[in-house]
């Protein structure tokens, strides 16, 4: 008898995704550094309309707040998730993946239903969804349950593929060589 991820052939076909840490710590950086300024200005016009003028100290502390908390915030956030970034396996056993700080899940090809991609740029999202709950075997390992989407009665599982190296382009285009319906 014959387990569904038997494969007979060569196995060393496998292609890997992976989020590099310095690009997710840039964009980290970026977005981090708009909100913050936005912040500022707000809070600096809400002083303004309630009459309290910042004196040149103040402005010179907001500038100072604006170039140093993003680069900061941001370390922080990439040093806490340092070895927790998302990944993607594609092998001739299937599917292999985790979403940042998440456990991983193995698909098997012939348990993927669809593969699809929401989103742009940096917050691209690859949506995988599975025939049947009975294909996904969810693997061992530190963080949280793998990342879900429920809709219609199916379970969908995300995976940020956004950063990752290769591009979401490239990961489209090997799904579709593995999957050319399903993609």
């Amino acid at each position: 008898m014959t387990h569904i991820d038997e494969v007979l052939g060569p196995d060393d076909d496998t292609v890997t995704f992976f989020q590099p840490r310095a690009m997710v710590y840039v964009t980290m950086l970026w977005v981090i550094a708009a909100v913050w300024a936005t912040t500022l200005g707000l809070f600096t016009l809400i002083r303004l309309a309630a009459g309290d003028r910042p004196t040149p100290g103040d402005l010179v502390l907001y500038l100072e707040l604006a170039l140093i908390v993003p680069v900061v915030l941001a370390a922080v956030i990439v040093l806490a998730a340092w070895n927790r970034f998302g990944w993607l396996h594609s092998s001739m056993r299937g599917l292999d993946f985790a979403a940042t700080g998440r456990r991983p899940v193995h698909l098997p090809w012939a348990g993927i239903g669809e593969v699809a991609l929401r989103y742009r740029g940096p917050f691209t999202e690859l949506v995988i969804t599975p025939v049947d709950a009975d294909f996904v075997e969810r693997l061992g390992g530190p963080g949280r349950a793998p990342r879900t989407r429920r809709r219609g009665g199916q379970v969908a599982y995300l995976v940020d593929v956004g950063l990752m190296s290769p591009a979401p382009e490239v990961l489209l285009a090997e799904l579709h060589r593995r999957l050319p319906t399903k993609v």
